[in-house]
């Protein structure tokens, strides 16, 4: 990545034209070569880029002027950048990036609560993780205390597209003789009002999950609200 501040004009031509006045700015190059233009606000988002795949050809400055920068698409849109003055120019090798890892994320629910079948009642055992049917694996297939079968879609937020996912599970479930009668439970950390009403009305159970309860931080009693 190559960071460079500069006071700089920008000038956009395109589908509509756009100019940025001289002022100085943060200016991105990236590895997959998209630019992008920046001010001290606006959090993340840019004033003006281009994104890839496009070309930069960079212009030596004339006497008494600034370099020139010309960024272009294979539409041939163009983001002309005129340095008037450079205050930073480094480049930095930054590698494959591993991505975002989330704490919290569904699968790590989904390990915990296996773990921990009794949240979801006493003398409930867990089947199979990842239980694999044609239309996708469901999340934890279980057994109530009872010996029923019971079939567990876990989302970090419950809304009704997941409420629909576990409604087509527990309708190939049930065609299993050997499974059958199959039950839902729709476990998120929060459930949407719209899809707790929905998941009623099918007459799935749903769950509220506690993600530091479940990971033993808050105390040794695991909460359902």
């Amino acid at each position: 990545m190559r960071l460079v501040i500069a006071r700089c004009s920008v000038d956009y031509a395109g589908r509509l034209t756009a100019h940025l006045p001289l002022a100085p700015r943060l200016i991105l190059v990236k590895a997959d070569q998209s630019v992008s233009v920046h001010a001290d606000d606006r959090a993340y988002k840019p004033l003006n880029w281009m994104s890839p795949p496009c070309t930069l050809k960079e212009s030596a400055p004339d006497e008494g002027e600034g370099a020139v920068w010309t960024v272009q698409n294979k539409a041939g849109e163009k983001l002309i950048i005129t340095m008037e003055e450079i205050l930073h120019d480094s480049s930095h090798e930054l590698g494959v990036d591993p991505g975002l890892i989330k704490d919290g994320v569904e699968a790590h629910l989904q390990e915990l609560l296996a773990d921990r079948m009794e949240t979801l009642g006493d003398g409930w055992s867990l089947i199979r993780r990842e239980y694999p049917t044609a239309i996708g694996p469901v999340d934890i297939l279980g057994r109530d205390a009872e010996g029923a079968t019971v079939a567990v879609e876990i989302k970090r937020r419950g809304e009704i597209d997941g409420v629909e996912q576990l409604t087509r599970y527990l309708e190939l479930l049930n065609r299993d003789p050997l499974l059958a009668p199959v039950s839902g439970v729709f476990a998120a950390q929060e459930i949407k009002p719209q899809a707790r009403t929905l998941a009623t009305d099918r007459g799935i159970r749903c769950v509220t999950l506690d993600y530091d309860a479940l990971r033993g931080v808050d105390d040794d009693k695991l909460r359902l609200f």
